[in-house]
């Protein structure tokens, strides 16, 4: 099922998601899937999986087993640079035949090894163009939005978009919802005004689609300054104050990230948005309790053992450590 259709088919109910990126290790894939089993009991509307270009098969076999053995709608991440349209292609029929029928049409990050392929995408629009073209309305399509901009045009000095890039960026956006997408999801932020304003800026300019808030939860303090620094993410002067005097403990900076994002959701909720997507970094306790504290999951709920798989952890108890699976990026600062 498209994951636009499980959002409009009750636009008053509140729905949420999870997102997760594929592990380096194979005991780390086999701990990834055991933690989305858990976290899939408490009915997720969709999950989705990053795309790792450095080993594409793995993210492949890891979005069949979340659809067709953890059973939850999944979404793929698929990133175009350095991808000849024959491995997108593949990409794109290998999912559509395990029966996903979602897909995160993405650019990709460009680096020092980036090498326009002949024939191949330079953006996002160029992949939303070609999933439209050749495989008709199969797939729902989600596309990325940044309430402040992309991180390309956000200046270093300042640490702000222009009033011109971020106008252009948002007609980008708009040309890719108009090329076939029909979700945007976003970048994470920390102001909730700053995303409030993102969205009244696209509704302005035509954009109708849903957009959907991307929430990253503060886990640990050296994380966060990490993501937010790759993201040129603003970083509100409240939230530094508070981790300022506990940025060593990582206790207390987990239990102040649960608090932030729960605050930030409530304030999206009483706007009106009824979807919430958060970037879990494949970990589960600072996700679920956001969930509880908004009173969208029970406390107490039942974990279903799958059948195909050794009792987790043989026995052993399952710990979470602040540091997230050992994995590539998990999110796609790209466009």
């Amino acid at each position: 099922m498209k994951v636009i259709d499980k959002i409009l088919e009750d636009e008053k109910k509140v729905v949420f998601s999870f997102e997760f990126f594929p592990p380096r290790t194979e005991d780390g894939v086999e701990n990834l899937l055991e933690r989305m089993d858990r976290m899939v009991a408490h009915n997720p509307a969709f999950c989705d999986i990053t795309w790792r270009a450095s080993n594409a098969d793995l993210t492949l076999d890891i979005a069949n087993k979340m659809q067709n053995m953890i059973c939850v709608e999944t979404m793929m991440h698929l990133t175009c640079t350095n991808m000849p349209v024959d491995m997108i292609d593949h990409a794109l029929q290998t999912i559509k035949s395990n029966g996903l029928q979602n897909v995160l049409a993405l650019r990709g990050d460009y680096d020092s090894k980036f090498v326009h392929i002949q024939g191949g995408f330079a953006c996002a629009l160029d992949l939303v163009t070609h999933i439209r073209a050749t495989y008709g309305d199969y797939f729902g399509i989600t596309v990325a939005g940044y309430p402040e901009a992309h991180p390309d045009v956000i200046e270093e000095d300042n640490g702000l978009a222009t009033p011109e890039s971020y106008q252009s960026d948002l007609a980008y956006l708009k040309r890719k919802v108009d090329a076939g997408a029909d979700l945007i999801l976003t970048q994470l932020f920390y102001d909730t005004d700053i995303f409030f304003k993102f969205v009244n800026d696209c509704r302005q300019i035509g954009i109708t689609c849903p957009i959907v808030p991307g929430i990253m939860p503060i886990n640990n303090y050296k994380g966060f300054i990490r993501m937010t620094g790759l993201c040129k993410t603003r970083i509100p002067a409240q939230v530094t104050a508070a981790l300022e005097p506990i940025k060593d403990n990582e206790e207390a900076v987990r239990a102040y990230g649960i608090h932030l994002a729960t605050e930030m959701c409530n304030k999206i909720l009483a706007h009106g948005i009824r979807t919430l997507h958060l970037y879990t970094m494949n970990m589960e306790k600072s996700a679920l309790a956001i969930l509880m504290n908004l009173g969208l999951i029970e406390e107490a709920k039942i974990s279903r053992p799958l059948p195909w798989r050794r009792p987790a952890n043989n026995g052993k108890e399952d710990g979470e450590s602040s540091q997230q699976i050992k994995g590539d990026n998990p999110t796609n600062c790209s466009t």
